[in-house]
């Protein structure tokens, strides 16, 4: 699964990687998103090939449910299956986004022991992560909500030493493929693992095992950590 990571980049370098309409907000860094919080995506929008910038809250919830459920909804979604569950399914023919990050998240539980590692790309540019969104309405004149869900794909060999899921990464080339596809079947090739030769992996500080901390050490390598490499 997926259930932590991170967006320090400034809108100027966002701006230069993905091409998209305009970001017309202020940002401030976050190096330790969690679920149940607003993140930034890409979407469809009413220009021809050029998504839009939106604000998602990070726990699916179906438009169809009745009442909000008891915990922050579906974070994650498994690529394998998000076409045949009902929760997702019509999300994922009609309703994909891109959410994006800088850096994600995985423990390494050793006993009672939770290490975080921080997995990111080895060029420290940021990227996508593959996503389908939904609209949910509490009712009672409650605001509605534009909810989504990461999907998931197996481990490549670098993320595979922590964890056997990592997110469904895509580079900023291939945000458009995703947003604006027309044959489903053609889905398959954006969930292969991210390479893990393009990839780095560290151990950072313990602070970031709670969702209340957002500092800047979450991002800093760990002083005598572990860090994790892949050889061929």
């Amino acid at each position: 699964m997926c259930g932590r990571f991170g967006l320090a980049k400034k809108i100027e370098e966002l701006q230069t990687a993905f091409a998209a309409l305009p970001l017309e907000v202020g940002l401030t860094p976050r190096y330790n998103i969690a679920p149940g919080q607003p993140v930034l995506g890409l979407a469809k929008s009413k220009v021809p090939g050029l998504p839009q910038w939106g604000w998602f809250h990070w726990g699916l919830v179906p438009s169809g449910a009745k009442t909000e459920p008891k915990e922050q909804g579906w974070i994650n979604a498994r690529c394998e299956t998000v076409g045949q569950k009902p929760a997702f399914r019509t999300s994922f023919e009609r309703r994909r986004c891109v959410i994006v990050a800088d850096g994600f998240y995985e423990w390494q539980t050793q006993g009672k022991q939770k290490r975080p590692f921080l997995f990111a790309r080895s060029n420290q540019e940021p990227f996508g992560l593959a996503a389908i969104w939904d609209r949910w309405s509490p009712g009672f004149g409650a605001p509605e909500q534009v909810t989504c869900a990461l999907l998931t794909t197996r481990a490549n060999p670098l993320v595979g030493q922590i964890h056997d899921r990592m997110p469904v990464i895509l580079e900023p080339q291939a945000v458009g493929l995703w947003l604006y596809l027309t044959d489903l079947g053609q889905a398959a090739p954006l969930f292969e693992p991210y390479p893990a030769p393009k990839m780095t992996a560290c151990e950072v500080s313990s602070s970031v095992n709670s969702p209340q901390s957002d500092r800047l050490e979450g991002y800093a390598p760990l002083v005598g950590g572990q860090q994790l490499t892949f050889s061929p």
